[in-house]
């Protein structure tokens, strides 16, 4: 079988989703399969056939300013004939798409399906019915977080959006849904019930997964990393991946200052970029008394990134957002730490609540700081929830079960294809 994947990130150091794609694609190789990828670059120089892991990356170009996504993303013609030659080309037998929102954009999946392929679509966001991520459902500081709204709508979208709202364009992305995709796959449950809820049909959820290293960092190399850092004798709570507030960084600012109080030695590794925390979060810690105790260690790749996940006690996931997944979780869990979660999204897919970690809604910074204290006073209920969850991780979330599964469904969109 020929598979061709379609995203717009196609470095494995970036995105998350891209690591995951190039893990199947190594499988499926193993197992007699071809595979290539077809992804957009911003630099035309950057254009071109590359190869990344062993695996053809076609890079087609393609630049425009973000706020016209709502519209360009309906058919991109800076990337139509390139994309036509490459599927007259190579010919796929599957292509799956994953990540199209912005640069590849919908109409690929038409040409993807008028070549002959039969198209696999995973969300990973909201982005068939949501403009972004999805942050409005939960009705914010007013209700608690609690209102859980979750159907798009002209009353929220368009003040929400303003300009870049662009009528029908839920409509014209559930019609070429509908008629050029032949499984539609989603990453968790929750958003399956979010997309549905917004009239788009779901056909599985095929949970995230990521490769269990063979070797985790050694005692010394994590001590080295703690004593660079300054965390030696600290109790360590961790976050990593895109800073954000609705990625939940100003509320986890509020619970290390509740935190403090109790625990003087506590300190938060912020892995992300730091010019970002410096920026949007450093003077919200300094207000809160907290700067202190924030290290930020900057983006993170290799031995640097399993050290930060190991020199941690526990780790948190406070999304305001709806989180879908969210494969920090899971690179966590192989670490064998207990985790702190979010309640919106995803999160109680893959955390056991009372198990594996806690789950708590982060507008509640009272309960979720304590559901980290219970962890900071308890070392061998921290261990024990950590050992759980490294076995929930190689039980369930494992690169062979998700490849698997995806075998199944490009089966099945070949069958619906020949069908039709």
């Amino acid at each position: 079988m020929r598979i061709l994947f379609f995203t717009e990130i196609d470095d494995p150091g970036v995105g998350s989703s891209t690591r995951q794609m190039y893990q199947e694609a190594e499988c499926l190789r193993a197992l007699g399969h071809e595979t290539a990828v077809v992804s957009a670059v911003r630099k035309r120089e950057d254009a071109g056939e590359t190869e990344i892991e062993g695996m053809p990356v076609f890079r087609i170009h393609s630049d425009y300013p973000v706020r016209f996504r709502p519209w360009v993303s309906m058919r991109n013609g800076a990337i139509t004939e390139e994309l036509e030659r490459i599927l007259a080309r190579w010919k796929p037998d599957v292509v799956h798409a994953n990540l199209l929102h912005t640069h590849i954009g919908y109409h690929a999946l038409t040409q993807a399906r008028r070549a002959g392929a039969a198209v696999v679509f995973t969300a990973h966001d909201v982005m068939v019915f949501c403009y972004q991520k999805l942050t409005c459902f939960h009705g914010g500081e007013a209700h608690g977080g609690t209102l859980n709204d979750v159907e798009a709508r002209l009353s929220k979208c368009i003040p929400c959006q303003r300009l870049r709202f662009r009528p029908g364009r839920n409509r014209r992305i559930r019609a070429v849904l509908q008629r050029d995709v032949h499984r539609f796959t989603v990453v968790s449950d929750a958003l399956g019930e979010v997309i549905r809820a917004n009239d788009v049909h779901v056909d599985r959820t095929v949970h995230n997964a990521i490769r269990p290293l063979a070797q985790l960092p050694g005692d010394a190399e994590v001590a080295r990393f703690r004593g660079r850092l300054g965390l030696d004798g600290k109790r360590v709570i961790a976050i990593g991946g895109r800073l954000h507030e609705q990625k939940g960084v100003g509320k986890l600012l509020e619970m290390l200052a509740l935190l403090a109080a109790e625990f003087p030695d506590v300190r938060l590794i912020v892995m992300g970029r730091e010019e970002i925390y410096e920026r949007e979060f450093k003077p919200q810690a300094r207000a809160l008394g907290v700067d202190q105790l924030v290290v930020p260690t900057g983006w993170l790749a290799g031995e640097e990134l399993e050290c930060a996940y190991a020199a941690s006690d526990v780790f948190v996931s406070p999304s305001l957002c709806f989180d879908t997944f969210g494969l920090v979780n899971l690179e966590a869990m192989q670490h064998s730490k207990p985790i702190v979660a979010t309640c919106f999204g995803g999160a109680p897919e893959v955390i056991v609540e009372g198990e594996t970690g806690f789950l708590a809604n982060p507008f509640d910074v009272e309960r979720f700081a304590e559901r980290v204290a219970q962890l900071l006073r308890d070392p061998a209920l921290a261990d024990r929830m950590g050992q759980a969850g490294y076995s929930r991780l190689l039980e369930r979330f494992t690169i062979e079960r998700l490849t698997a599964e995806y075998l199944e469904e490009y089966d099945r969109a070949l069958a619906i294809a020949r069908a039709r």
